[in-house]
C-alpha cells in the first residue's frame, strides 16, 4: 500500500491550458484574478465581481476562442 507522500509525488499539478487561458485572459484583459473549474462537458469561471461576470458574458466567444475549447463556459459570481 502507498503512502500518501508517494501518491502526491505521482500526482500532476499542472493546470489544464484551458485554465491558464482564461485565467490568462481575465488577467489581460480585465487586470482581475478569476477561479477555473473544469467538468467533464464544462469550463466554470468564477469571479466576485457581477460587473466582471456580465463583461465576460459579452466577450463569451473570445472567452471561447481564447480557451480553444468547444466546452461549454459556464459564468458564476462568488
Amino acid at each position: 500500500m502507498d503512502d500518501l507522500r508517494n501518491i502526491l509525488q505521482r500526482k500532476d499539478f499542472d493546470e489544464p491550458p484551458e485554465v491558464r487561458a482564461i485565467k490568462e485572459y481575465a488577467r489581460r484583459y480585465y487586470e482581475a484574478e478569476v477561479r477555473v473549474t473544469v467538468q467533464p462537458h464544462a469550463i466554470v469561471v468564477m469571479a466576485r465581481s457581477a460587473a466582471l461576470i456580465g463583461s465576460l458574458r459579452l466577450n463569451l466567444p473570445k472567452l471561447q476562442a481564447a480557451a480553444g475549447t468547444d466546452k461549454r463556459i459556464m459564468l458564476r459570481i462568488g
